[in-house]
């Protein structure tokens, strides 16, 4: 039996409209893609909108279409939380029932006193929510003098240490964040993400990032659907941050790309590469942390259009038995005063071309249908967590 191939491309923050609960959230009114487009006076995705994206929502300037190519619908989030693992777990049958610990008001005393303890450091700078590359302007300077590691979180449930790569070197500030992520942000403390931020320069205003961001995630409490097709000796290949979400686990292959660009250039290659079939599991993450969360929607909708300008590359090397599913993982308003995730529906996107299209697959009520059809693409036993959609679309 020939196996497939499958492309599964997360838009990372691209919501569809606010869930039921998104009150609970302090997320009312968003609406990512929709809000965005009335900011921009419209916007144009011809490929999408031929996909039915237009059929999911109302979005100025992309009207739904009589005849879709694709097939198409929106799912829920079942699991607490809106972030990026809570999100892209579920998508692979993990359902979390309770969301990961954030800290709106810094870390408490008792782990940022683990902290220097067990690392050596004599002390912290910052213990706040704050934008990476503003808080390393703001103390950056203090941090040369001191050696104090910078220690910051955010609305999502991360711990991130920022270092000058003069004073920590980069396997130094790893070995720190092993430190975070083994001995200390464990149990009720449990985050999602422990991020290494290693910056250069030489005064306030002019220090950057450098490119050895690592994260350190949580490992996944059970199994996903990646370790059901790895284990039955089926290539699953990372794009992006997909590595750092599921901790390498299930995964048989990586490249952590920093943006869409290289990310979609990385699809093209891998996909060119595992003839024999596989799943490719790419996060686009330039939508939520370049533009969502810094409220930029021109740039956002610029990605978008990007991005849809790009998808005939991919499809027009799709094989008969090829699969090819566009989603998301929560939404990133960024009209919205909050520069936070929002919770939302996501989209779903299906298209191949020995399928059935113009399916309307509605409303699903977990993000884990994806996971659940991929299986059954793969002929697959599934966790069970979502429901398969296959047999709507299949010809068969």
């Amino acid at each position: 039996m020939k196996i497939p191939r499958v492309v599964l491309i997360v838009m990372d923050g691209v919501g569809v409209g606010e869930l039921p609960d998104a009150d609970q959230y302090h997320d009312s009114g968003s609406n990512t893609l929709a809000n965005l487009a009335i900011k921009v006076g419209g916007i144009n995705l011809p490929v999408m909108k031929s996909l039915g994206l237009g059929n999911i929502l109302q979005i100025e300037g992309i009207p739904p279409v009589k005849n879709p190519i694709g097939d198409f619908g929106k799912a829920a989030e079942r699991s607490a939380g809106k972030d990026s693992t809570t999100g892209h777990w579920e998508l692979m049958g993990i359902i979390n029932k309770h969301p990961f610990p954030t800290y709106p008001n810094g870390f408490p005393n008792d782990i940022i006193c683990k902290f220097i303890a067990l690392t050596g450091c004599k002390g912290v700078l910052g213990n706040k929510p704050a934008s990476g590359t503003e808080i390393i302007n703001e103390l950056g300077e203090e941090h040369l003098r001191t050696h104090y590691p910078i220690v910051y979180t955010s609305a999502d449930s991360v711990f991130q240490i920022a270092t000058h790569e003069k004073i920590y070197p980069v396997d130094k500030l790893y070995k720190m964040c092993e430190i975070v992520r083994e001995e200390i942000l464990v149990g009720k403390n449990s985050v999602g993400r422990v991020i290494a931020r290693p910056f250069i320069g030489a005064k306030n205003g002019e220090f950057t990032r450098t490119g050895a961001r690592k994260d350190f995630s949580v490992k996944p409490p059970s199994k996903t659907v990646l370790d059901l097709i790895s284990e039955n000796n089926i290539p699953v290949i990372g794009v992006g941050k997909i590595e750092d979400l599921f901790n390498f686990q299930g995964i048989t292959e990586s490249t952590h790309t920093p943006h869409n660009p290289e990310s979609m250039d990385k699809i093209l290659e891998y996909f060119k590469g595992i003839t024999q079939g596989g799943l490719i599991f790419a996060n686009l993450s330039d939508f939520d942390t370049l533009w969502g969360h810094r409220n930029n929607y021109k740039d956002f909708a610029k990605g978008l259009r990007a991005f849809d300008a790009w998808l005939p590359k991919l499809m027009d090397l799709l094989n008969k038995d090829d699969i090819l599913i566009i989603t998301a993982d929560h939404g990133c308003d960024p009209t919205t005063p909050s520069t936070d995730h929002s919770r939302e529906y996501i989209p779903i996107l299906v298209y191949g071309k020995n399928i059935r299209s113009g399916i309307n697959l509605g409303t699903r009520k977990t993000y884990a249908d994806v996971g659940e059809t991929i299986c059954d693409i793969f002929h697959i036993k599934g966790l069970g967590t979502g429901k398969s959609f296959w047999k709507e679309i299949s010809i068969k």
